[in-house]
């Protein structure tokens, strides 16, 4: 299965990095592909996973929202119930484990909606680390909580104050450290972006949660869904639910952030909107200007604010295998107050676009119809926001 030897998901991926990080990066692919052989690493990955983090997490018929809506059967894959409130968890502990058996000892993370950055400063003292997470000076304002909760575990949050201060710039920081320490130093990217092997290994980390939900809706149903919706920013969450289901007639669904609408300037739509181009070490589609430069991106989720996309996403587009749509900030709200509402769960701005786009899918299918929604995170960090907004 993709990537290929060099890392390439058809025509997107690869390795766009300086020379300093190449050693970097095969030493890291080096240390995945021995622990991927070595039953000790599934073994220990797994009982953190489990005894730690929370999985296997439920797969929940959402019984008001189907009946609301008079169509398909909605299920959610409640990530949200994980330690630290999101999915992150599965790929920083799988990262901190490797990083151990490479001896790196120091750990930097970027984060947008500060999910991950919680993460890596969970699995980062668990670990007895040293820990540094660069966040846009931006998402620092709209996640002060999150802030909070990583310096209380010990890490050092270090504000970005250039270009847009929010996900991407984070990145941009992050990579500049990692070359500057790059002995000592191992990089935990948060999503399925950046060089191989990121795309792959994230990837891998997180298809625990469609593998989980594959045998869940089998036990349930009888047999396996019809769609699977999930939000796509970087695209962990939603690659970490397609991809143990990329063989089966499964439609997959990304839901990116329409932002102030994809008619305007103001938005996160890369799939939609962008055309290929180079960002953090990776070929694939990008917001960027008629001269290649990056364009600001906006979006009412912290998490989805990325003028980029994992490769393997734009592989999915490009090949027919997904299929992806935007959802304004508006409706994201709508999203955020109807699972509120109706079922007594607050979720994360990032996956109430998702539950919005569900809305609008299920009516239109039969009763016989299944969706699973990936509910990759829950609202705590986004109340103040929605509070302003409502």
């Amino acid at each position: 299965m993709l990537p290929g030897k060099r890392g390439y998901f058809g025509r997107f991926g690869g390795k766009y990095v300086p020379e300093t990080l190449m050693s970097a990066l095969d030493e890291l692919e080096r240390e995945y592909l021995k622990a991927k052989k070595n039953p000790g690493f599934k073994k220990e990955f797994d009982f953190y996973l489990k005894k730690y983090a929370g999985r296997p997490t439920p797969l929940y018929f959402a019984r008001n929202l189907t009946k609301k809506f008079k169509g398909a059967r909605i299920y959610l894959k409640r990530e949200d119930l994980l330690h630290t409130g999101a999915h992150k968890i599965n790929n920083t502990i799988g990262q901190l484990l490797l990083a151990k058996r490479m001896k790196k000892n120091r750990i930097i993370a970027e984060t947008g909606a500060g999910q991950h950055g919680v993460a890596t400063a969970t699995a980062a003292a668990l670990f007895g680390c040293e820990c540094h997470v660069y966040m846009g000076q931006e998402d620092m304002k709209r996640q002060a909580l999150n802030v909070f909760r990583m310096a209380l575990m010990g890490t050092e949050v270090i504000p970005v104050t250039s270009g847009s201060k929010t996900l991407k710039d984070a990145i941009n920081e992050t990579l500049r450290d990692w070359v500057t320490n790059i002995r000592t130093t191992h990089y935990v990217l948060g999503s399925v972006v950046g060089p191989h092997p990121y795309p792959k290994m994230v990837r891998d980390f997180q298809s625990v949660i469609g593998k989980e939900a594959r045998a869940q809706i089998l036990k349930e149903e009888g047999r396996l869904p019809d769609y699977l919706l999930a939000c796509v920013g970087g695209g962990s969450n939603s690659m970490g639910l397609f991809y143990p289901f990329f063989k089966d007639k499964v439609r997959f669904v990304g839901v990116e952030a329409g932002g102030a609408g994809i008619s305007s300037s103001k938005h996160a739509a890369t799939l939609i909107k962008g055309g290929i181009g180079i960002l953090h070490g990776s070929k694939s589609y990008v917001l960027q200007d008629s001269d290649g430069q990056i364009n600001f991106t906006h979006s009412i989720s912290a998490g989805l604010d990325y003028p980029g996309v994992g490769p393997e996403h734009s592989f999915y587009k490009k090949s027919g295998r997904a299929s992806y749509v935007a959802v304004n900030d508006k409706e994201a709200l709508a999203g955020f107050k109807m699972l509120s509402e109706i079922e007594g769960i607050i979720p994360a701005l990032e996956p109430a676009h998702a539950i919005y786009q569900a809305s609008k899918l299920a009516p239109k299918l039969s009763k016989k119809n299944i969706i699973i929604v990936c509910l990759s995170g829950r609202g705590d960090k986004d109340i103040d926001i929605v509070k302003e907004y409502l």
